[in-house]
């Protein structure tokens, strides 16, 4: 199972982003799906996420200006991000809970994509 994670960059303050991690191999189900981010010498916090038959959830700081979507035909999940202000500026990472097949039974791992930067100036 992986996560391939795109989208990111450099963006002025007011100026939007999207972000798209696809899951990929042997899944059997995808129970929750995500963004979580990192700006310098600060925790990883979680941004975004949603679960199987649940809206989305988001963190009160980005509530109003990204919206999560996922598509579970694709195993997909996007992170649109409009209204960005320089603290936003981290790098992102896309997160999920995924059951998969594997030594001829179900499997459920926690994944981690690989994080992409988003820059937000002033």
């Amino acid at each position: 199972v992986q996560l391939q994670a795109s989208g990111g960059g450099l963006v002025q303050a007011g100026g939007s982003l999207r972000l798209s991690c696809a899951a990929s191999g042997s899944i059997f189900s995808i129970n929750a799906m995500g963004w979580y981010r990192q700006a310098p010498s600060k925790e990883r916090e979680l941004v975004a996420t949603i679960t199987s038959g649940s809206r989305p959830t988001y963190t009160d700081s980005v509530k109003g200006r990204f919206t999560l979507s996922r598509n579970n035909a694709e195993n997909t999940v996007d992170l649109q991000m409009n209204s960005l202000k320089p603290e936003d500026t981290a790098f992102y990472y896309c997160n999920a809970l995924i059951t998969y097949y594997g030594d001829s039974r179900l499997i459920t791992g926690n994944y981690w994509g690989q994080g992409t930067l988003v820059t937000v100036s002033s």
